[in-house]
């Protein structure tokens, strides 16, 4: 069919509803109006496709894949239904490098330092571990940083570790914030407050995408703490929890799954997460920790094979001597 042949088509289904469109007598004499001299004789086929052209134009437009109309513009029928899940892109996070670097913290920019050789001898057990032939069966691709008390240095250590192990070929990772009670990678890593693990198990209708974060470190993901939720601890130890972590560790081969857990003789969350995890990273503070403090800590571990401990602010290490004798090999 021609498009004239269209256009006249659609121009008779118009009338028969009753549609006023430009040049029709028969709407003329409805309206009590004598027919002139123009609209006398039907309209071309032209006009007709120029009517139908104005009335489209006049019609609310549907909304474009590329995002939704806003409340205010959009027709009843294309605003989502109330308690529908937002639709939203995955969200970016701009690190500051510089505010990283000036913290202490390994920056892919700056692979040569102290800190970032120190970790890459503690990354790789751990590389080690989750690529072992019974990694998968294990999840041992799921690791958590914790320590016996507040102030060891285990976010410090989650981070970097996580940057390091991203900074490897063959690996990405995802940094969960586990510390939902007391989290602190948003104030480290400049993170606003968003959904992230406790809405994806709290009940609340978004998906994984919604809530992780990719960041400009470009093997780097985050998964946020999220909303507070008065049963964090029922919500951790639920079966909810256990099947995420399965699909987490199983989703990507190469990921590796850094959570940033609160201290084991401080809260039970940890000791609730340590029970799903492959691998356990305890950070031990030099000339603070006492043996008995961390000797408590370890036994509230359970269901967890590996046990690695890391000693944190030492005034001194063999990485260090050894780093500045190989920085002078390096060339500009």
């Amino acid at each position: 069919m021609s498009l004239i042949e269209q256009a006249a088509k659609r121009l008779e289904e118009l009338r028969r509803a009753g549609a006023e469109l430009p040049g029709d007598a028969s709407a003329d004499a409805k309206s009590g109006d004598a027919p002139s001299a123009v609209t006398e004789s039907l309209p071309t086929p032209e006009a007709a496709i120029h009517a139908l052209a104005a009335r489209t134009a006049a019609l609310p437009l549907t909304p474009s894949v590329s995002g939704p109309p806003t409340d205010a513009a959009a027709p009843a029928a294309a605003r989502p239904a109330q308690g529908a899940p937002p639709v939203s892109p995955m969200r970016y996070l701009e690190i500051d490098m510089d505010r990283l670097r000036k913290g202490g913290f390994i920056t892919p920019d700056e692979p040569r330092s102290q800190i970032a050789d120190e970790f890459r001898i503690m990354k790789r057990p751990i590389i080690r571990n989750a690529r072992s032939a019974s990694a998968a069966s294990r999840n041992r691709n799921l690791v958590m940083v914790t320590s016996s008390l507040p102030g060891e240095g285990k976010t410090f250590t989650a981070i970097n570790l996580a940057i390091s192990i991203a900074m490897e070929f063959d690996n990405t990772v995802l940094l969960v914030d586990g510390d939902v009670a007391h989290p602190s990678l948003p104030s480290v890593l400049g993170l606003p407050a968003s959904p992230g693990l406790l809405d994806l198990l709290g009940g609340r209708s978004i998906d994984f995408v919604d809530a992780v974060v990719k960041t400009n470190i470009e093997k780097l993901s985050i998964l946020p703490a999220g909303s507070r939720h008065r049963r964090a601890t029922e919500l951790l130890a639920s079966e909810q929890m256990a099947s995420l972590l399965r699909e987490l560790a199983s989703r990507y081969p190469d990921r590796i799954i850094i959570f940033d857990s609160p201290p084991l003789l401080a809260t039970t969350e940890a000791r609730v997460l340590a029970t799903h995890m492959g691998q356990v990273v305890m950070v031990v503070a030099a000339n603070a920790t006492t043996q008995h403090a961390a000797n408590q800590a370890l036994a509230t571990v359970e269901n967890c094979d590996i046990v690695l401990m890391m000693l944190n602010k030492a005034s001194k290490t063999d990485v260090g001597t050894y780093y500045g004798y190989y920085s002078d090999d390096v060339p500009a």
